[in-house]
């Protein structure tokens, strides 16, 4: 059906169109003959990184499994779908420390951009391969998929009812422990990331971590037995003292920091008074539309917001371009 495209289809890591398969998991035959046809391939993580492959031509990442053998033992292969013309798979190798993540400085120069590097193999962090280009948004969403799956098998290799070692099934979509037979399944978390408005403003925040004048939407994790609405209230009101009354809901974003869902929210405002939870945000103020359009559109002279990677930018500009 032609239309105006959805805003989730606009952020980061949104471009996976793979046929994850997912009634074909459970048939170890069809899976291990997809792993053996000369179309199969699989992407590489090492920890919180990627192996990417640099050329004249650009950046690989996608692998033949004798290519991938060459780059150390595999610990985990999982399936992630079929593209159209073969099984598409994702290894995590065993030598990759699975804590790995960037440093403020690294944090900082991804979202500002950083130089290309050398030719040959390289693992680099799947924000850094995004923001820069490094792949395709295709291959992006792709890579999301395969790193919070590789992410939560790395953690979850024991059973947490009996502590004994689990092992993979379902083509990697299920992990079982032969000790009480009890089954894991992968996890995803729900984030709330939202503005709170009050006519022609919108409240922003900024975290000790974030890059110099960066302002963004407050976030928080989804507590046990909390509907979608109430996490956004209560966020906005313990981080920033602002009380929100009507929820609605915007677009939402996969977000492999390590196996997140962003669902961007807006929120009505019903005070104005900010008092900030200093163990949460340096800092958080209002801005006008225009104001918050000029961060958008990279023209600000103080400050700027996250990039388009980041859901937070399409909620951003979808509000003060007037299309909320």
């Amino acid at each position: 059906m032609a239309g105006k495209k959805e805003l989730s289809a606009e952020v980061g890591y949104a471009g996976n169109d793979l046929d994850r398969q997912s009634d074909r998991r459970d048939d170890a035959d069809y899976v291990a003959a997809l792993m053996k046809d000369s179309e199969a391939r699989t992407f590489v993580i090492a920890g919180d990184n990627v192996v990417l492959e640099r050329d004249s031509d650009g950046h690989r990442s996608l692998y033949t499994f004798a290519e991938a053998a060459l780059m150390g033992a595999p610990r985990e292969t999982v399936f992630l779908g079929h593209d159209g013309v073969g099984g598409v798979f994702a290894t995590l190798l065993s030598d990759g420390p699975q804590d790995l993540g960037p440093d403020p400085e690294q944090l900082s120069r991804a979202y500002r951009g950083a130089p290309g590097q050398g030719f040959g193999q390289q693992r680099i962090d799947l924000r850094t391969i995004a923001t820069q280009g490094l792949v395709s948004g295709k291959q992006a969403g792709r890579l999301a998929e395969a790193k919070s799956l590789l992410y939560w098998h790395s953690r979850h290799r024991f059973c947490s009812n009996c502590g004994a070692p689990t092992r993979i099934e379902a083509a990697g979509w299920k992990r079982v422990c032969d000790g009480c037979k009890g089954e894991h399944f992968p996890r995803t978390d729900p984030v709330v990331i939202m503005l709170a408005v009050d006519g022609d403003q919108c409240l922003l925040g900024r975290q000790p971590r974030f890059p110099r004048n960066m302002y963004s939407a407050l976030a928080g994790f989804v507590e046990g037995g909390e509907t979608l609405e109430a996490a956004v209230r209560r966020e906005i009101r313990e981080e920033a003292g602002i009380e929100t009354g009507r929820v609605t809901y915007m677009a939402s974003q996969p977000w492999p920091f390590p196996c997140s869902l962003m669902i961007g929210c807006l929120a009505q405002a019903e005070t104005r008074k900010i008092k900030i939870d200093e163990t949460e945000l340096e800092d958080a103020r209002w801005f006008a539309r225009d104001e918050t359009l000029a961060m958008v559109d990279g023209r600000h002279p103080d400050f700027f917001c996250p990039p388009k990677l980041a859901i937070a930018h399409h909620l951003l500009a979808a509000w003060a371009r007037g299309e909320t």
